[in-house]
């Protein structure tokens, strides 16, 4: 047995033991040893998984030692150095492994776990931005008050929003903005606010990532906790404080990119049974103005929306994991929205129906699919431009939910949601005359533009990383990017003013969400179609690039 395997043996005992090692207090000279020691620190420091009878690693330790006494291990000296080790110290070894094993996988679930055991919570939110010399400056501070059942009361404490109010009961949503004495009044759901560094989502978001690894430990407005490092799917590691005794998240901060990194702390935060009532009850205050952003009637039945619009509605069928939670009408638009739950009341669905106002526009940024014969627009997650009902209005700026829309026979219907496309597809097959058919970026879709466009990766992996950062978001937008594009060909010196051919003359006749096709309209552009791809990550977040052009033949 080698020295630092003795050592480590003995250092796991005295930690299990409950008593001080003497390596905390000499310094420690091997580097390995003290790594290792690190790691062994952080493993405990999680809840420890529930073992056998206390006797079990005494007799598998054993077992195992004997086995490997019996066979010949001369010719596999890395495995030697199990042979030789006391019961206690091959039982720790062995314990040390598993937990080990096992700790990155229990970070997560324990996370998991103790979020689900919150009722709610109170804290007060510091946001810090750091500039690339190292100045600090406190972004905004506010006070939370949230709940598992997605009600939350938010004020700003500090910051260029100071004193504005947001509540959500759950039926009902105002904002009390003080600089004005306006109190705003919008619909519960769909609801575009998602307050920063909400626990639900980070837990959710860690649960999630490609990787977690445990790197160090620290103290948190007095709360001890350890640091994971946590690579996302599309984006770029962020490093999150979790507290070691709620395993609930404390502090987020992002990498430095372009001179400016951003950390989110919870400076305060207890748990609670229930958010007081007085907050998330709705009155206006002395005062203000109310001004009801909100056109719909809260309905009691299917029959009361058919005799409001003048038209039968279609219902889904078999749904069997989703309740009919109610129905309202926008007046001025003539358009029903029924509200759906799911069973665990996590995830909710809209269905909308209402008279086609001309032909179907789907936004730029949608996947083209069909519902029966008819072209639909496929947005996930939704994007600011959406077209649902007459021209993005109703959703814009939402950015957690999906969307599937289509026109039938005269008519225009709309799925939207934060529940998983599969589970609205129901819905979709309810009310549709045919199959839903949702490309995804799977498919082997191929196109061959006449005229192809070199393209240099490291270029795009650059542009990736600056729309991850907040930069260039047009980069998301295909039609935007073929707008740039065609109009540099016309100026490659520079666009000065306004660009020669306008957005409006893009029109997308394929996006799989992998790879669109453009066709461009106007008497000035020298190309008819323009080929895009997503060649650095292929979803939501991924940047657009050309590929290729189809030039105008002159005749």
């Amino acid at each position: 047995m080698s020295n630092i395997e003795n050592d480590l043996s003995k250092y796991i005992d005295t930690l299990n033991e409950e008593k001080k090692p003497k390596e905390h207090q000499n310094e420690i000279d091997s580097q390995e040893l003290e790594e290792l020691m690190d790691t062994v620190r952080l493993v405990k420091s999680l809840k420890e998984p529930t073992l056998p009878p206390s006797d079990y690693p005494r007799k598998v330790a054993s077992a195992v030692a004997g086995k490997l006494s019996n066979k010949s291990v001369v010719k596999k000296p890395k495995r030697a150095w199990f042979v030789g080790l006391s019961t206690v110290a091959a039982a720790a070894v062995l314990i040390f492994i598993l937990n080990l094993t096992f700790a990155k996988n229990n970070i997560v679930y324990a996370m998991e776990q103790a979020f689900q055991g919150v009722k709610a919570y109170h804290g007060v939110l510091e946001i810090i931005e750091t500039n690339g010399e190292g100045k600090e400056t406190i972004q905004a501070k506010r006070e939370v008050w949230a709940n598992q059942d997605g009600q939350y009361y938010i004020e700003e404490l500090e910051g260029s929003q100071k004193g504005l109010v947001t509540v959500n009961n759950g039926e009902q949503k105002w904002q009390l903005r003080p600089d004005s004495k306006h109190a705003y009044i919008f619909s519960a759901f769909p609801d575009p606010y998602r307050f920063t560094f909400e626990l639900g989502n980070e837990v959710e978001d860690v649960k999630n990532a490609i990787s977690t690894k445990l790197i160090d430990e620290d103290t948190v407005s007095g709360r001890a906790a350890i640091i994971l490092e946590v690579s996302p799917k599309g984006g770029i590691p962020y490093k999150l404080w979790v507290d070691k005794e709620t395993k609930l998240p404390l502090k987020k901060q992002g990498a430095m990119q372009n001179a400016m990194q951003y950390t989110v702390t919870y400076s305060d935060i207890e748990f609670i049974d229930a958010i007081p009532s007085a907050l998330i009850s709705y009155n206006l205050p002395t005062g203000f103005e109310e001004i009801n952003t909100s056109t719909e009637q809260l309905l009691n039945n299917i029959e009361e929306a058919e005799e409001a619009v003048g038209f039968e509605l279609k219902m889904p069928k078999d749904l069997a994991e989703f309740s009919m939670e109610g129905v309202t009408v926008e007046l001025d638009k003539k358009i029903v929205k029924i509200y759906y739950i799911d069973k665990d009341k996590q995830n909710n669905v809209v269905v909308l129906q209402g008279k086609a106002a001309g032909e179907l526009k789907p936004a730029s940024t949608a996947v083209l699919g069909k519902v029966g014969n008819n072209i639909a627009e496929i947005q996930s997650p939704v994007a600011g431009d959406s077209g649902i009902f007459t021209g993005g209005g109703v959703y814009a700026g939402i950015t957690n939910l999906s969307s599937i829309r289509w026109q039938e026979k005269g008519f225009e219907y709309a799925v939207v949601g934060d529940a998983a496309i599969e589970d609205m597809n129901v819905f979709i097959k309810g009310i549709a005359n045919g199959s839903v058919q949702i490309p995804t970026i799977d498919d082997k879709s191929s196109i061959k533009p006449k005229v192809e466009v070199a393209v240099d990766l490291e270029v795009e992996e650059n542009e990736q990383k600056s729309v991850d950062a907040g930069h260039t978001p047009w980069k998301l937008d295909p039609a935007f990017v073929a707008q740039v594009f065609v109009n540099l060909q016309i100026s490659p010196e520079g666009i000065q003013g306004e660009y020669p051919v306008q957005y409006e003359n893009f029109k997308i006749v394929q996006n799989t969400g992998r790879e669109a096709i453009l066709e461009v309209k106007g008497d000035k552009t020298p190309i008819s179609k323009v080929y895009l791809k997503r060649l650095i990550r292929q979803d939501a977040t991924g940047v657009w690039t050309v590929v290729g052009y189809d030039p105008i033949v002159k005749k």
